[in-house]
């Protein structure tokens, strides 16, 4: 941040007549302050080279260049000058002696001998005598401010003066040193030398600065306050020098000098700088700013200091140092910033030497660059020593452990890292032997690079793999061929560098996978490759499996390019092909096992690819033809190659084993499905097997490569086929069969080998398309629902055409006559038709209701049953047979019954009463009786917990009385009054008046209209 020069002002305090007087006055400039221009560095130094190779004798004192050259003195000066104090007083009562004679005399002649005239010309030539002398007097401080300016001008190093020489020149002119002329000049003194100190702004602070200006302004005994207002001076003067500038590069320059000036004139100051040194309010500064020019140029001389670190670490520089930065005024936390800042760079030149030279490939460039790296790690050490010294609150800030992690270039010179990590890995655990002594600089080296420890224990495990196998080649036709107990060799070798054993196990696998890709690149290994390899295998303790796995692998791929050139060719499978297939699989040491899995699994791939080109047909004919080819490539192609690397069967025999096996599967199958037409013909008879003799395998299926149901849709297509056989388009948009071999069931048995399906599976397939047939006929004849004898017959005589058994058929017949049924007893519900008598008729039948009627329509008709008792003007309510029985009849959960009758109790509750008092507006007593025999059930479903409230209690008797002419139960008559909330008095009333025949008027009048019918 910049300092505003300018906004350099008095503060609006500062000009009004209110502020208090200052203890100085730093906007009243000196009358003799005059600075000497400032020259560019590049001339400053051309000066300093000229002075110092001028002659002695004639070059200008350095005092000159500061202060400016001598001074003159002019008119009485001089004799002022030759004059001391004493001589110079004498010469003074001596003049004005002769003064007063001469006047006296003078007077005495003038005026004729009169004393009066005498004494007059002696006091005129007396006084003027004293004027003269007065005169001479007030010269004395202009020559003692020249004789101090030549003084201090022509002083070989004005730092080494001393107080007592500018109170010997005060003294010498009999001045005091607070004279008004002695003074300007102290300032202007002091002011021209702190002016010529402070560098320009593109140079920094060598600092020594302060302590240079302290010394001289003890030397010339000036106090804080005349001080302080030179530094407000110099202030001024570069705001102007500022001011007068248009170039951006000088302005910044300017406001870089002011900074230093801020920084050195609170240094030289100290505490005092305060209230002595007014920034802020001459010069508009704010506080961050002056924190910032302090800051700054700290940092800049503490970085000059640093530079006397090196990794030697010297304990007294680094208590220089310490010095230094609390001179500075530099904070603990930049310090440290910038101290490891420093030890980072000397870490980094250490380091880019040790890559270049690991780069250069010269001579022993490992042995060097390891030289630097241990530079390194020596520094890093001491660094970490010196932070637990004793004393380390007296050493430099910032002592140490050094870690390049999280630098800003670290990511981009990481890897250069790794390599230099590695290579000093591998430098120190060249002997093969790992020890704590060696780990801990790894360690070290490990945090110093800044690397993450999975990737330091991954370089050490690449290193730790190097040397193991640089180990292993050096022992294994001499120490490891003659020991009897390999694994022990290798369990010592493996701790001593402490390498995990299971890398070494997957390295021995690496290495043998390696041999044995070298001696199977002709094609095949000979007697003496496979005893190499086999002492490869003991000398090394690799297990039988993983070798096995290897040679699968490796072998088997070559073998599996030989069986797709074999099956891919375009002239067949020729007896070239034959003998290159049979080659491959004795010559490559292939487990047969491993044989058979690889011809497998390319099979296998080659069925897939017409299974995809049979998905992608666009019809069933199409889809049959790609399902032949795959039929016809499994027979003709497939079957002969499995022959030929089993090397066991001949064509011949593996046909009569093919047929034996055929026989006894046969022998096996369960001849209730023997019914099947369809799958009655995909067994050959003897005829068909004399023409198809040759064998197919049925080792290799698809049955883990596609899903049942994908392979049982494509089974189920192919068997359609075979039904309806091929056909061809006419004319008009019909189509005729062309084609249709009972020889296509045989070819639909093979795919179901190479689909993989089961015996159960298949004859699923085939259950599954008699029945889907048999259904489509039996709905049209069943579509009325009624299975009468004539229809019976009739699906009696195709079930026999479809082969299909009468268990399957009778479930297919059922349920067509269940669904037909079922929407009819639905229809019946939805109109109300059917209720729970109906119900249990149909469940005596032995018809299964859950499959008759959906749950709602049940929950309907419980429904209806519940209103219907809730409305039969009994009064009665059987918890058993709402709760229990009805319930189970409709299949109904208990719970949800007990809802439903709660629901419909609570509603009808009352409505019974409103309707009760409706129909006793009405005046019909029978069904007012009802109305309250249907508030009793309901109530009796849910106890009401408190009495019915109506409007006009009035009525309430009147139903009282009513029910109570029915003579009904006690229970009922007394529940009734809790529901009409008629208390026990008015009850007793109400019967009183019945036994004695005067029954309230709305009764009475009822019973008197019954009468007169």
């Amino acid at each position: 941040m910049e300092l505003p020069l300018a906004s350099a002002r008095p503060s609006p305090r500062a000009a009004g007549a209110a502020c208090p007087p200052l203890l100085f006055s730093p906007l009243k400039p000196f009358p003799l302050l005059r600075f000497p221009p400032r020259r560019p560095a590049a001339a400053r130094l051309r000066l300093r080279a000229r002075a110092a190779a001028a002659d002695a004798g004639e070059a200008a004192p350095p005092g000159e260049e500061v202060f400016g050259g001598r001074r003159e003195l002019t008119g009485v000066q001089p004799l002022v000058e030759s004059l001391p104090p004493a001589a110079r007083t004498a010469a003074e009562l001596a003049v004005a002696a002769a003064a007063i004679a001469a006047g006296y005399g003078i007077g005495l002649r003038a005026g004729g001998g009169s004393r009066a005239v005498a004494v007059a010309g002696a006091a005129v030539l007396g006084a003027a005598s004293v004027a003269g002398a007065a005169a001479v007097n007030s010269v004395v401080p202009e020559v003692a401010a020249v004789g101090l300016h030549n003084y201090v001008a022509g002083h070989d190093d004005p730092t080494n003066m001393e107080s007592g020489e500018v109170e010997a020149i005060a003294k010498k002119y009999g001045v005091s040193t607070q004279d008004a002329a002695f003074k300007a000049e102290l300032c202007d003194l002091y002011a021209r030398y702190v002016y010529s100190v402070l560098p320009p702004g593109d140079e920094d602070l060598k600092g020594s600065e302060v302590q240079d200006i302290i010394k001289f302004k003890r030397a010339l005994g000036l106090d804080d306050v005349d001080a302080a207002n030179m530094h407000m001076e110099i202030g001024r003067r570069i705001y102007r020098e500022r001011l007068e500038t248009s170039d951006r590069d000088a302005d910044m320059e300017q406001r870089r000098a002011f900074q230093k000036l801020i920084y050195v004139s609170n240094l030289v100051f100290g505490d005092q700088s305060a209230f002595l040194l007014p920034w802020k309010r001459l010069f508009g500064v704010t506080d961050s700013q002056i924190d910032i020019a302090m800051r700054e140029n700290a940092k800049s001389l503490y970085s000059s200091q640093l530079k006397s670190i090196g990794r030697g670490l010297d304990i007294g520089t680094l208590i220089d140092v310490r010095r230094a930065q609390l001179a500075y005024k530099l904070s603990d936390e930049i310090a440290t910033e910038m101290f490891r800042e420093h030890v980072k760079k000397l870490v980094e030149e250490n380091i880019s030497s040790a890559l270049d030279i690991l780069k250069s490939r010269i001579p022993d460039s490992l042995t060097q660059a390891m030289e630097e790296v241990k530079i390194v790690i020596k520094f890093n050490s001491l660094l970490t020593t010196l932070s637990k010294h004793p004393q380390a609150d007296r050493f430099a800030c910032g002592l140490g452990p050094i870690s390049l992690g999280g630098e800003y270039d670290h990511d981009r010179r990481a890897d250069d890292l790794k390599i230099l990590y590695k290579a000093y890995a591998t430098e120190v655990l060249s002997d093969g032997i790992v020890d704590d002594e060696k780990l801990a600089p790894l360690n070290e080296l490990r945090n110093i690079f800044g690397l993450g420890k999975r990737e330091a224990e991954g370089i050490l495990s690449d290193v730790k793999s190097n040397i193991y196998r640089r180990t292993l080649a050096k022992a294994f036709n001499t120490e490891l061929a003659s020991v009897p107990s390999k694994a022990a060799f290798l369990q010592i070798l493996c701790e001593k560098l402490q390498f995990d054993p299971e890398l070494a196990s997957k390295m021995h696998e690496e290495i043998y996978r390696q041999k044995l890709q070298q001696f199977v690149a002709d094609g095949e290994l000979s007697k003496e490759e496979v005893e190499a390899l086999m002492a490869f295998q003991v000398r090394l303790c690799i297990p039988q499996e993983t070798v096995d796995a290897a040679h699968t692998e490796i072998c088997g791929q070559l073998f599996e390019k030989v069986v797709k050139e074999a099956i891919a060719s375009v002239d067949g499978y020729d007896a070239d092909r034959r003998e290159a297939v049979k080659k491959a699989a004795q010559s490559l040491n292939l487990k047969k096992e491993a044989v058979m899995a690889i011809f497998s699994k390319a099979v296998r791939k080659l069925f897939l690819s017409y299974i995809q080109r049979a998905k992608e047909a666009g019809n069933r004919i199409e889809i049959a033809k790609e399902l032949k080819k795959l039929i016809s490539f499994n027979t003709v192609v497939v079957s002969e190659l499995l022959a030929d690397i089993k090397g066991e069967l001949s064509p011949t025999a593996e046909t009569e084993a093919s047929s034996v096996t055929s026989e006894s599967e046969e022998e096996d199958d369960e001849y209730e499905w023997e019914s099947l037409e369809t799958l009655r013909k995909t067994r050959p008879d003897k005829e068909l097997k004399e023409k198809l003799r040759k064998s197919v395998q049925k080792e290799i299926t698809l049955k883990d490569d596609i899903p049942l149901r994908d392979r049982t849709e494509l089974y189920e297509t192919y068997l359609m086929f075979c039904i309806t056989g091929e056909t061809t388009n006419v004319s008009f948009g019909t189509a005729i069969s062309t084609k249709k071999d009972d020889s296509e069931f045989l070819m639909l048995k093979q795919l179901g080998d190479i689909l993989g399906l089961t015996r159960k599976e298949a004859q699923d397939v085939h259950i599954k398309f008699a029945e889907k047939a048999f259904v489509q006929q039996a709905e049209v004849i069943l579509a009325d629902g009624k299975l009468t004898e004539a229809k019976a017959d009739q699906l009696a005589k195709i079930q026999k055409q479809f082969g299909l058994p009468t268990e399957n058929a009778q479930k297919i017949i059922k349920g067509i006559t269940t669904t037909k049924l079922s929407s009819a007893i639905e229809a019946s519900v939805a109109r109300g038709q059917i209720g729970i008598q109906q119900v249990r008729g149909l469940k005596e039948a032995n018809f299964q209701l859950d499959s008759l009627i959906s749950e709602p329509l049940r929950e309907s008709i419980y429904r209806k049953t519940v209103e219907e008792i809730f409305s039969s003007g009994t009064g009665d309510f059987d918890e058993e047979e709402v709760y229990v029985k009805v319930p189970a009849d409709l299949i109904i959960s208990a719970e949800k019954a007990k809802s439903i009758v709660q629901d419909i109790a609570k509603v009808r509750l009352e409505n019974s009463l409103v309707q009760a008092i409706a129909l006793l507006r009405q005046k019909k007593r029978d069904n007012v009786l009802s109305s309250l025999n249907d508030l009793l059930a309901c109530d009796a479903a849910v106890p009401a917990s408190q009495p019915l409230s109506w409007p006009t209690p009035g009525e309430l008797d009147d139903l009282y009385a009513i029910y109570l002419k029915s003579i009904p139960k006690p229970e009922k008559l007394s529940r009734l009054q809790y529901l009409l909330g008629i208390s026990n008095e008015k009850a007793n009333k109400i019967r009183d008046a019945a036994s004695e025949g005067t029954l309230p008027i709305a009764a009475a009048a009822e019973e008197k209209e019954e009468l007169t019918f």
